[in-house]
Parts: C-alpha cells; sequence; structure tokens
C-alpha cells in the first residue's frame, strides 16, 4: 500500500512496531505503550519531510492510528483504519489474560487450515508473520483497545474505516461500533469490500483499498483548500 501511495505522490513511511519482525519473545517483551511510541517516532520522523500527514494502519494499526491520532494534533489530517478490531472475538478481561499467560505462552492465530481466510492464495505464500499469537501480548491489545475506545470522543479528524464482508478473523461488525463511537469525527466513512480476507492491504480487492485510500486523501486535503 504504501508502495503505491508513493507511486501516486505521496512520501510514506512504514513503521515497524515494537515486538514485530523479529522473534515472539520480543513481541512478549513489549507493552501497548512500547507500540503506541513506535507510532509517535514515525510521526515525529515524517514531520521531517511532510506538512500534512495521514495515519493509516490495518487491524492492531488501525486502532494506534485512531487513538494516536487524538495524542499528535495538529498535524495529523486524517485517519484510514483498515479491518480494526473493536473487541476480540474472545473478550476475556485483561486481568485473566494475564494470568494464562504465566501457564500459557503462546495460543493458535486462528482455527482451519492455514491461508483458508486469503482469496490471494499467492499473496498469502508471500505473507509473513509470527506462527502464533503470545497470550502475552493479547493482553496489552486488549488494553490497546480499551484506550482507543476512551479516546472516540477525542477523534476529531476525518476518518475512513475499511472492512472486508468476507473477514472471518476480525467480523465486520467492528467496523460499525466504531463508525457510531466516532461522535466527534468531522467526515466519517464506511466502506465495505468484498472478496478479501482480514489483510486487505494484501488479499485479492487490495487494488481497490489503495485507490479509496488516495481518493480519501485528496478529497479531505482538496475540502482544506477550499475552505
Amino acid at each position: 500500500m504504501g508502495e503505491y501511495l508513493h507511486q501516486q505522490g505521496f512520501t510514506c513511511l512504514g513503521i515497524r512496531l515494537a515486538g514485530h519482525a523479529t522473534n515472539p519473545e520480543d513481541m512478549i517483551r513489549s507493552r501497548y505503550s512500547d507500540w503506541m511510541t513506535s507510532v509517535e517516532d514515525g510521526y515525529h520522523l515524517l514531520r521531517s519531510f511532510a506538512d500534512h500527514i495521514f495515519l493509516a494502519g490495518l487491524s492492531m494499526g488501525g486502532i494506534l492510528s485512531l487513538l494516536m491520532s487524538t495524542r499528535l494534533a495538529p498535524r495529523v489530517r486524517g485517519v484510514i483504519a483498515m479491518s480494526t478490531p473493536q473487541r476480540l472475538p474472545s473478550d476475556y478481561p485483561v486481568w485473566l489474560l494475564r494470568i494464562i499467560s504465566k501457564v500459557m505462552k503462546y495460543s493458535p492465530k486462528r482455527r482451519g487450515d492455514p491461508g483458508s481466510g486469503w482469496f490471494d492464495k499467492n499473496a498469502y505464500q508471500e505473507q509473513v508473520s509470527y506462527p502464533y499469537n503470545p497470550v502475552r501480548s493479547v493482553a496489552e491489545l486488549k488494553e490497546l483497545i480499551l484506550e482507543m475506545r476512551a479516546a472516540y470522543p477525542k477523534v476529531d479528524v476525518p476518518v475512513l474505516l475499511i472492512h472486508s464482508k468476507d473477514d472471518m478473523y476480525v467480523l465486520p461488525e467492528n467496523m460499525e461500533h466504531i463508525y457510531a463511537g466516532l461522535v466527534n469525527a468531522r467526515d466519517k466513512t464506511k466502506l465495505y469490500i468484498t472478496g478479501s480476507g482480514h489483510v486487505v492491504t494484501r488479499d485479492a480487492a487490495r487494488a481497490q483499498v489503495f485507490q479509496s485510500a488516495v481518493e480519501f486523501i485528496q478529497r479531505i486535503e482538496s475540502s482544506r483548500e477550499a475552505a
């Protein structure tokens, strides 16, 4: 997605969140505040190259984009949140997840055969991710979701929410709850797509996702210039 946006003339920065793209042990040592700090560091780096900044994120990245838009004002002009969870499928309390993590270090990522939720099987073969979820990190994710929910009234920038109706990992109903919670967003849009699983930026409908992101950014920038 970043490469596509760059081809359209945008300056893009892909952030590697703390504990990601190394090994699961690093994820276990990371806290949700570390993930927020990763976004803040990337934001300040990008400020050296761009005056108008949009935050875009997939899944937990969507949570971080919505939450951090309230903490990185005033240069954040809008948010694109994709496949974003409002709650976890098994919504255990944080204290219980932390207890479970002491006796069960990891949990399976999903039910069913690997790649069963993907429409573009070639893209799935190229997807790189940890093979399982550290349970301690699930507790941190739950904390982050609670922070996002509390911040809903503070989100006052334009928001584009994208979700696949075929997402079996984070169910589409999550987008409806997030949309309803954004009571003070100046401009909010829901976009449902089909023919894609959870990772909408890599799966078969990615071209529609990319183009919708470009149109959203251009529309928001044009409306500001007109004002």
